[in-house]
């Protein structure tokens, strides 16, 4: 699955910025809903848009690779008839 790092890349710009980072100022400046935004860090598995993962990217001035990570799901178990 593919999973959204917005929380740790806030947490990481924070302290590159020497500046508290609020969800309502990354909304304002990049024109993605408050509550879009707040479910990408409540739920980072959340299916965001190209164009959302877009102007995160820009508004943090970072690589895709910083904003998202793959994770392998949860295995699931298969039972076989003998």
């Amino acid at each position: 699955m593919i999973v959204i790092n917005l929380q740790a890349m806030i947490f990481a710009k924070q302290v590159e910025w020497k500046r508290h980072i609020t969800l309502k100022e990354i909304a304002e400046a990049t024109g993605i809903s408050r509550m879009t935004l707040h479910r990408i860090v409540k739920k980072p598995a959340y299916n965001a848009c190209t164009e959302h993962l877009d102007k995160l990217c820009a508004y943090f001035h970072c690589e895709i690779g910083a904003l998202i990570r793959w994770q392998p799901d949860q295995p699931t178990q298969q039972v076989f008839a003998a």
